[in-house]
């Protein structure tokens, strides 16, 4: 059995696109030790037995798994298996031939915090918006896609079964994922605040029972009904409230955002935004102090950055957040100039960064 644990960090019909990098990258794996094999054995909670490639989710969070299957020559890319916490799913139906196969996962956009993934080295393309079939080309870009990094896995004849951990296995007694992840929605959804610990105590119960009550959902309702309703409810509230970071260029930009935290100004980075693509950078609602962004491009001819931007914030060149905007240099830290946005409205906001925006090319 494979174990991978977290660390931090439209509908789409099957289409056929030929590529013969798919020999040599298994060449390669093999001979950079990339390849994980797992054991023939499924861990499913509810027993072994089930052919093909199962994956169980015994984290806090409800995931998407995308995989990718040998086709001759070809990778052919699937998605998205959700995965509840504490369930598994067989993501590849048996009998599978023996040989290598890829997997990616990723966080349910209903949690607060930004995606996590579980991720590899293999870099397949994706459709981030919804399901897909598609045998992998060269470039992600030019049929819409984006990369993403995927772990390699052999199998045998027998199919599978790989398991995604957090740090916290929430395996103690009266613990266990589904609880974690009730608890994590329950906070995502903004109906109950609880620590994430596995544990449901009687406060978290009597929240979940008023729930439901409201909703006119029976006691009964099982686990796996409950992550589902809150998932939805979760998800709808990430749409109605947070700040997001929208690149209306025809060019990848760089970006970060500075706001005030009750323990004083925060400037935070980075977000590597595609043309035509748009990021969540807080997904909480936001109170009515002044927003700021800053956005760089980097291009043949140079470096461009926002025009109009006057108010100094601190930035390094690795992810960041860094409290106060005052001394930057003394602290280690790259003074840039970042631009005051529209105020919220209703804890919301939508930027959107146009070429116009920016300045000629500079050199650094």
């Amino acid at each position: 059995m494979v174990r991978v644990r977290w660390f931090t960090m439209a509908s789409r019909g099957p289409e056929k696109l030929r590529s013969d990098w798919f020999v040599r990258l298994l060449c390669l794996l093999a001979l950079a030790g990339m390849l994980v094999v797992p054991s023939s054995a499924p861990a499913s909670a509810q027993g072994g037995g089930k052919s093909g490639w199962e994956l169980c989710n015994r984290t806090s969070y409800v995931i998407e798994a995308a995989t990718g299957r040998p086709d001759g020559s070809d990778v052919i890319v699937e998605g998205w298996t959700r995965i509840r916490p504490g369930q598994c799913e067989i993501a590849l139906p048996g009998p599978l031939k023996p040989g290598i196969y890829f997997v990616f996962s990723r966080s349910s956009k209903a949690h607060r915090g930004g995606q996590r993934d579980w991720s590899g080295q293999t870099p397949l393309c994706v459709d981030t918006n919804g399901s897909f079939a598609v045998e992998n080309p060269s470039s992600c870009q030019s049929m819409g896609l984006e990369s993403r990094g995927f772990s390699a896995v052999r199998l045998d004849g027998k199919g599978g079964a790989m398991t995604f951990n957090e740090t916290e296995l929430y395996d103690k007694s009266n613990q266990s994922p589904q609880n974690a992840g009730i608890q994590r929605l329950l906070n995502d959804a903004g109906i109950f605040q609880d620590v994430v610990d596995g544990y449901l105590g009687r406060e978290s119960r009597a929240a979940i029972n008023a729930f439901l009550a409201e909703r006119k959902m029976p006691p009964t309702t099982t686990q796996a009904e409950l992550i589902d309703v809150l998932e939805d409810v979760a998800n709808r509230r990430a749409r109605q409230v947070g700040m997001e970071l929208c690149n209306r260029t025809s060019n990848r930009i760089l970006a970060a955002i500075a706001r005030s935290r009750p323990d004083g100004l925060e400037s935070r980075g980075w977000w590597l935004i595609d043309a035509n693509m748009c990021v969540r950078a807080v997904d909480e609602s936001l109170i009515t102090a002044p927003h700021y962004v800053f956005a760089e491009m980097a291009t043949d001819a140079g470096t461009r950055r926002m025009k109009n931007a006057s108010t100094v914030f601190c930035t390094s060149r690795a992810q960041f957040a860094v409290i106060g905007n005052q001394n930057c240099e003394q602290r280690r830290y790259r003074p840039q100039k970042f631009i005051e946005t529209a105020p919220p409205e209703e804890g919301k906001l939508v930027y959107e960064f146009f070429d116009s925006a920016f300045g000629p090319p500079q050199l650094d």
